[in-house]
């Protein structure tokens, strides 16, 4: 049965990754985005379909589609990604003998460092940077020193609850993507400072959301934009980098470690990456720091 007639091969994947894989609701509307795209394309060119019936040549004609539209690599990276993965469980579930993927092979990308903050513009945002004296400020700081000191995605921020702190060990505990623990270390100053800031708020609030560490002026937990604005509006005012995002201060952090000699396999498990590919690129921009470094320092350079 093609995709139209039999939306439960669709469904089936869906719930593998939400069940089984355990994918957060985005991914899985991304998942599920890609696949209606690439499903639409093949009714609209090809008729009726039967999933046992379609070939690498369709998928071929969709990709060349997409790139006639002046989609992405990486988008069109992503794209394949998603229908990898489902053929794979199409595979697994006996539904087709053959995967048309087996042959199709990702366009490649130009490989762009990650951008980071430099040590003396952190320094300098944390030092000389003056946030107002009003809850607005005292969350800003927080939330700032929170990314840059930890490296926790901008979705474990707001959701990062108090009893997620541990003041022994001080260290945070963090749930990241496909429900994955970790425990990351923080410094005694940071620790002093969260606890400040839960003083200040039980102090300043009758009434909070008391699920999450982190409150807007009306007691309310954060919301993406707020931390993002937050973000891009401090970042302003110490940093001429293109990028200015949360996301930014996660590579600054990771970049950092390992400029300072980190072992790679530690920053892996600090960021929550599942493989080492992902952390590699970190060495990237270390090895740019060593030549510049020798550049300037050594007489023969």
């Amino acid at each position: 049965m093609s995709i139209t007639t039999n939306p439960k091969a669709l469904q089936g994947f869906l719930d593998y990754l939400k069940f089984q894989k355990r994918y957060s609701q985005h991914t899985i509307i991304s998942y599920q985005t890609d696949l209606t795209a690439f499903f639409d394309f093949i009714q609209l060119t090809f008729g009726n379909t039967e999933l046992s019936d379609i070939k690498a040549s369709f998928v071929r004609t969709w990709l060349a589609s997409l790139k006639e539209q002046g989609i992405a690599a990486k988008s069109i990276n992503r794209k394949i990604s998603t229908l990898k993965s489902f053929f794979k469980y199409q595979l697994k579930e006996e539904t087709v003998a053959v995967s048309p993927m087996a042959t199709i092979i990702s366009p490649k990308m130009n490989k762009r460092l990650p951008q980071f903050v430099e040590k003396a513009d952190i320094n300098t945002l944390f030092s000389y940077v003056e946030f107002p004296d009003d809850w607005q400020g005292k969350t800003d700081r927080i939330l700032l020193q929170l990314l840059y000191n930890t490296g926790i995605r901008q979705a474990e921020l707001v959701s990062l609850k108090e009893s997620q702190i541990d003041s022994y060990k001080t260290s945070i505990k963090v749930l990241g993507k496909g429900n994955k623990e970790r425990i990351i270390p923080i410094s005694t100053e940071l620790l002093l400072q969260l606890k400040e800031y839960i003083t200040c708020k039980r102090k300043d609030f009758e009434k909070y959301d008391a699920e999450v560490l982190l409150i807007n002026e009306k007691g309310k937990k954060l919301y993406p934009k707020y931390v993002y604005n937050a973000v891009k509006k401090y970042l302003s005012k110490i940093t001429t980098i293109s990028k200015k995002s949360p996301h930014v201060l996660r590579h600054t952090f990771a970049t950092h470690l390992m400029n300072n000699g980190a072992d790679l396999n530690a920053v892996k498990e600090l960021l929550g990456h599942s493989s080492l590919a992902a952390t590699q690129i970190y060495t990237h921009n270390s090895i740019e720091k060593l030549k510049d470094i020798h550049k300037k320092a050594h007489p023969k350079a």
